[in-house]
């Protein structure tokens, strides 16, 4: 993919975003980075912020972590509108969506293991491309189990409201991708298109490291007939070794210690603008007051067009 300046862009009325952390384990300074951007972007224009738990991969569910993320945003003080979303209770929408993909024949049955696609050809993301195995049926004596949703050559293009213009070939550098896992599971692409599109998602504002799945995403959602939001990534935090901040690399969780520090550390992060006047920082004395100056100083604009930045120490401030 490639990227550019940002261009100007008008927000959508009405503007509805949503934050989707995963209950793998509790939130830390990455998590809290993505929070910051999406609450700030949506609040800022008067607009509604959902809160959706990505519970469709049990194996890696931590226990108690749904608990922990609620109480931490609460803490923090993200305010989020209606209830709270759970994937892990919409099998019925993904159910019907492949249902319609089926019938209009944009979706094979796929046989090929993890060990047979392991020697397939890398893609720009990284990412093994499907050689297109199963695409004209799955071989005598084997079984499909996943679900592929079939990609043409055209590329799909998109301007980032932070990373700028992208382009990517999904034929080339995606190929036909999982919509349903072979191990039952539904795949995140699916899932996150049926959710954004049916809780009438305007915005996305999330890490730089989904990036190179919206051009996936963008191509179901024309499947479905669904409209595509605007789509804002920012960068990722990641640690000394330049690894993304996660359970898998022993991110520390956010502490309930001096959290207004740490709100501040990720707006800082975000490089949004601090007055001479005020430095080194405005005097919140709680996250309300974090809040409130947050929501009125947001400029989408001012965050860096970077894939990732090294996550900084929280300072007293």
């Amino acid at each position: 993919m490639t990227a550019g300046p940002a261009e100007p862009s008008v927000p959508v009325a009405p503007y509805v975003g949503r934050f989707a952390p995963s209950p793998t384990g509790p939130l830390h300074f990455g998590s809290l980075v993505a929070a910051t951007a999406s609450y700030a972007d949506a609040r800022a224009v008067g607009g509604r912020w959902l809160l959706r738990i990505e519970d469709l991969d049990p194996p890696r569910e931590q226990r108690g972590a749904i608990d922990s993320i609620l109480r931490t945003l609460e803490r923090y003080g993200f305010e989020w509108d209606g209830p709270v979303s759970y994937q892990s209770r919409r099998r019925d929408a993904y159910t019907f969506a492949l249902h319609r993909l089926r019938q209009e024949r944009k979706v094979f049955a796929c046989a090929c293991t993890r060990q047979e696609l392991s020697r397939g050809a890398l893609g720009v993301g990284g990412e093994r491309v499907y050689p297109g195995t199963c695409r004209d049926g799955v071989p005598a004596g084997r079984t499909g189990r996943a679900w592929r949703l079939r990609v043409e050559g055209d590329p799909i293009e998109f301007v980032d409201r932070v990373q700028g213009p992208q382009r990517q070939v999904l034929s080339r550098d995606v190929g036909d991708f999982v919509v349903r896992r072979a191990d039952g599971h539904w795949a995140y692409q699916l899932a996150v298109v049926v959710d954004d599109a049916e809780s009438g998602i305007t915005d996305v504002v999330r890490g730089s490291d989904l990036l190179a799945s919206t051009p996936r995403q963008i191509w179901l959602q024309r499947q479905l007939g669904y409209p595509t939001p605007r789509y804002a990534h920012v960068p990722v935090a990641v640690d000394s070794r330049g690894e993304k901040l996660s359970k898998q690399t022993r991110a520390p969780a956010l502490s309930d210690e001096r959290i207004v520090d740490t709100l501040f550390v990720a707006w800082r992060f975000l490089d949004q603008q601090v007055s001479a006047e005020e430095r080194p920082r405005p005097n919140f004395g709680n996250a309300r007051e974090f809040w409130r100056y947050a929501i009125a100083h947001w400029s989408a604009r001012r965050v860096p067009p970077l894939p990732s930045m090294p996550a900084p120490a929280v300072k007293e401030g």
